[in-house]
C-alpha cells in the first residue's frame, strides 16, 4: 500500500492572474501558503488484475479505465494505463470550498501513482503534471496556482509566465512573524459547495475588457507589496491588503460575491477585522480575515451572528508528501 498526504491551499492575493487569458499578455502572480489540511490518496493491488477499484464520494469497480464516472480518475489511470488496482481518496475538506481541492486531489494521485511504478517525480513534475491533466486534458476553465501550491507547500509567490513556465519562490518569513500571521488568520465556513468552473469561465471571457485586465494587473502588485510587508516583519498593512485586493477581485465576474457573502464581510470588519476574502473563484466557500488577537472574540460572535463556523488551520511547509509504502 501507498498512502500520499497533499495539502490544500489559501491564496491571498493575485488570483485570477494565473489564468493563460490574462499570463499569455502579461506575468501574474499569486501569493499564497498551503495548510495542515490535506488529501489523502491509498492505492494497492486490487484482488481481480483485470479490474479497477475507485473509492472517494462513490465507490466504482469497473472492467475498463474508460469506464470510470470520475474525470480526473479515468484520466490519470488512463494515462498510467493501470489495471488491477484499487485507489481511495480521504479529505479533511469538502471540494467546492475554494481550497483546491481538485488539483489537490490530482497532486497526490499523480505522486502517488509515480511511486507506485516506481518513479521518483519532483514538485515541479508534480505541479506540471497536474495542471495538464486539468486544463489540457480535462479542459477545466482553471488557473495554474492550486497545482504548484499543493506540489510545492509553504508560503510562496507563485509567478505564471507569459511562455507558459511556473516560477515558485519562497516567501523569506521569519518563524516569529509566521507564529503571529498564522495566529492572526481566523477561518469561516459558510456553506454553499460550488463548483468554480461557470464563474472561471465567466472570468476569463471577461479578462479581455480593459478595465478587467488593469484590475488583474493591480492585484499583481499587491503580490509584490505584501510579499514585501511579510519579509519586513509589517503585518499591520496584511488586512489592508487583503481588502484592496477583495474589493478588485470582485470586479473580474458577477457570482464572486452574494449579499451574504458581502454581509458576513462586512459583519467582519465592523467587529475588527483589518481586512480579508473569500477563498476560490466565489460564491461561497470560506471567509478569511486578518485580525489582532483582541478582537478575535467579537469576530467570532459575529461569525456566529451571520451562521459561519469557525474553522482552525494552520500554515504548512511540505506540500506533496509519501508517508506509507509497504510493497
Amino acid at each position: 500500500m501507498i498512502i500520499t498526504k497533499t495539502p490544500f491551499r489559501i491564496s491571498f492575493v493575485g488570483g485570477g492572474s494565473d489564468l493563460p487569458a490574462f499570463f499569455e499578455k502579461q506575468k501574474g502572480a499569486v501569493l499564497s501558503t498551503s495548510i495542515n489540511k490535506y488529501m489523502y490518496i491509498s492505492t494497492h493491488k486490487y484482488f481481480e488484475a483485470d479490474k479497477v477499484r475507485c473509492k472517494y464520494s462513490l465507490t466504482e469497480t469497473v472492467d475498463r479505465i474508460e469506464d470510470l464516472k470520475h474525470p480526473i480518475l479515468r484520466t490519470v489511470l488512463s494515462d498510467f494505463n493501470l489495471n488491477g488496482i484499487e485507489v481511495s481518496s480521504i479529505a479533511d475538506i469538502p471540494g467546492g470550498t475554494g481550497m483546491g481541492s481538485s488539483s489537490s486531489f490530482t497532486v497526490g494521485l499523480l505522486h502517488n501513482l509515480n511511486t507506485y511504478i516506481g518513479h521518483e517525480v519532483s514538485k515541479e513534475s508534480l505541479g506540471a503534471g497536474a495542471c495538464r491533466i486539468e486544463i489540457d486534458l480535462l479542459g477545466e476553465p482553471i488557473g495554474k496556482q492550486d497545482q504548484y501550491a499543493a506540489a510545492y507547500g509553504g508560503l510562496n509567490v507563485i509567478e505564471f509566465n507569459t511562455d507558459g513556465t511556473v516560477t515558485v519562490e519562497p516567501v523569506n518569513i521569519s518563524p516569529e512573524v509566521r507564529d503571529q500571521l498564522d495566529q492572526n488568520l481566523k477561518l469561516y465556513y459558510l456553506g454553499n459547495q460550488r463548483s468554480a468552473s461557470a464563474i472561471l469561465a465567466e472570468q476569463k471571457k471577461n479578462t479581455s475588457a480593459e478595465d478587467k485586465f488593469k484590475a488583474l494587473e493591480t492585484m499583481v502588485g499587491l503580490v509584490y507589496k505584501l510579499r514585501d510587508c511579510i519579509e519586513a516583519g509589517d503585518l499591520d498593512s496584511f488586512g489592508a491588503l487583503l481588502h484592496e485586493n477583495w474589493l478588485l477581485k470582485q470586479r473580474l465576474a458577477s457570482g464572486i460575491t452574494t449579499p451574504q457573502i458581502t454581509n458576513t464581510y462586512d459583519a467582519g470588519l465592523a467587529a475588527g477585522a483589518l481586512g480579508g476574502k473569500l477563498l476560490g473563484a466565489g460564491g461561497g466557500g470560506f471567509m478569511l480575515f486578518y485580525a489582532p488577537e483582541n478582537v478575535h472574540g467579537a469576530l467570532d460572535a459575529a461569525m456566529h451572528s451571520v451562521g459561519a463556523t469557525p474553522f482552525d488551520f494552520n500554515m504548512e511547509t511540505e506540500g506533496s508528501k509519501l508517508i506509507h509504502i509497504e510493497r
